[in-house]
């Protein structure tokens, strides 16, 4: 439930972000993050119905508090730059969050012996990490050097 409003969250939060980036890339990455966070939301909603559970009704709070860190990056800067680089920072610190909660259901999961829902949050852990390198990957050799500027 707690990883089912996370993603709920995010998906709430990430248009406001694709409006205030600036770098094409970087919009890109969040747009095509949207989409793929609809569908880790909907294998959440596929686990839930395998073992006959509501997800909905929970708030998540950490990734509440993370929101609210990224909506206070987009008051506090107005170069287009730098705050593509805070808003970067904020995203990865989003999917930190989600990576430790995705590792300990994937663990859960395997523990309880249901394998088929360990395979699925496997798959969403794995899209995390790589979303999480590629946001590395455009701070480190476009985004943070422009905001230096």
């Amino acid at each position: 439930r707690d990883l089912y409003n996370a993603e709920a969250q995010i998906l709430e939060a990430l248009p406001r972000m694709i409006r205030r980036t600036a770098h094409a890339d970087l919009k890109r990455g969040f747009q095509e993050h949207y989409q793929q966070t609809e569908q880790q939301l909907h294998r959440l909603e596929e686990i839930g119905n395998m073992l006959g559970q509501d997800l909905r009704g929970h708030t998540c709070k950490g990734m509440k508090g993370l929101i609210a860190e990224g909506e206070e990056a987009m008051k506090e800067f107005t170069d287009s730059d730098v705050l593509d680089a805070a808003l970067i920072g904020a995203a990865q610190r989003v999917e930190h969050y989600e990576m430790a909660g995705y590792g300990c259901a994937r663990t859960y999961a395997n523990l309880l012996g249901l394998a088929d829902q360990a395979t699925i949050l496997q798959r969403t852990l794995d899209e995390e990490g790589e979303t999480d390198k590629r946001l590395t990957e455009l701070a480190e050799t476009v985004i943070n050097i422009d905001a230096l500027k």
